[in-house]
């Protein structure tokens, strides 16, 4: 069975021109070797990696503004998980009749990397299940602390991403710019009001697994701006499963559709795309920025307007504040260096 092609070729294509980056040019933990893959066969203590990182994804898409794509993407397995997911298609019906049987779905399974995609969201599952009230409340009745810990990882995130992307050019840095721009906008997008309908949360489910994919862009948030939020949370917590299929059928659809664009982006404009993603990276701080109040200047848990730090009511408290922006960068920093050790590559058969 041959391995899923990389995403970034070795050389550009003869027909189309490209800004994949040669192998010399490429960062050590965000690439690959142009002639290499990633294996399939993980071993334990790699596949206890992959779910560590799913944790550190659903702990970050717990919290709205803030997305796993970002985790993901410092740690690694955002190319793999492109990959992965950008395999799952009609092609599969034809590997699995070329080998029939239980041989089939083997090949099946081996072709979509789904024992990396299974860990990957025990992962996320684990920290919904576990984390979720933790921040929940930190977010509730902590507010500063938490904004504080996530803005300083987001800061060193864009920082370690940005110093990744090779041969500044006017397209890339425009690319960035507009990457900013439009996350910046998303954030400060008014909230809709409505009572959404079935081909409405269909087309929701599919704008936001599409914002989950996307680093800087919380899919939960985009759900919030769409008035769909409320809806969604009531279906799970009394099982509609109308309005849950329909909202996973949205979210399937926009998946496929949405991870194949970015595979192609990834393996023909490698180092636009990135300098795109790191923009909306940057662009998400102004919705973790720390200090925030509601509309009358005050402090509970419906604060979303930014203020400097002196505006503050209760103070800037800056050695806490900046205490757990160099924790949050530490950590970020640790998990790029983590995402580099834990890596694995294999020559393409």
């Amino acid at each position: 069975m041959t391995a899923s092609q990389s995403p970034r070729p070795d050389t550009p294509s003869s027909s189309a021109k490209t800004d994949a980056a040669p192998l010399s040019d490429l960062p050590a933990d965000l690439s690959s070797a142009p002639s290499a893959t990633v294996a399939n066969a993980d071993n334990p203590k790699q596949l206890a990696a992959v779910y560590i990182k799913g944790m550190a994804m659903g702990a970050a898409d717990i919290v709205p503004g803030v997305s796993g794509g970002t985790i993901a993407l410092i740690a690694g397995i955002y190319e793999r998980l492109i990959n992965a997911l950008g395999s799952i298609g009609p092609s599969l019906w034809q590997v699995f009749r070329q080998h029939g049987g239980i041989k089939g779905l083997l090949a099946v399974w081996r072709q979509v990397d789904a024992t990396f995609l299974l860990f990957l969201l025990l992962g996320i599952a684990t920290s919904f299940a576990t984390l979720a009230g933790l921040i929940k409340h930190l977010l509730d009745n902590q507010p500063l602390l938490i904004w504080s810990f996530f803005f300083g990882l987001v800061v060193a995130t864009v920082v370690i991403l940005l110093s990744e992307i090779k041969r500044w050019n006017a397209a890339r840095a425009g690319l960035f710019v507009i990457g900013i721009v439009t996350a910046v906008v998303i954030s400060n997008l008014p909230l809709l009001a409505t009572t959404p309908s079935l081909p409405y949360l269909f087309f929701a489910g599919a704008v936001a697994i599409c914002a989950m994919i996307l680093p800087g862009i919380s899919g939960s948030f985009i759900l919030l701006l769409m008035g769909a939020y409320d809806t969604v949370l009531e279906a799970v917590h009394t099982l509609n499963l109308t309005i849950i299929i329909t909202l996973m059928a949205g979210m399937a659809t926009g998946l496929l559709i949405f991870t194949r664009v970015l595979k192609w982006l990834l393996a023909r404009f490698y180092q636009g795309t990135l300098a795109l993603l790191t923009g909306f990276i940057a662009g998400s701080l102004v919705k973790v920025w720390p200090w925030k109040v509601d509309a009358l200047g005050t402090l509970n848990s419906e604060a979303v307007n930014n203020v400097a730090p002196w505006h503050y009511p209760a103070g800037a408290q800056w050695l806490t504040t900046l205490g757990l922006m160099l924790l949050g960068a530490i950590l970020v920093s640790a998990l790029s260096w983590w995402g580099n050790r834990t890596k694995r590559v294999q020559p393409i058969k």
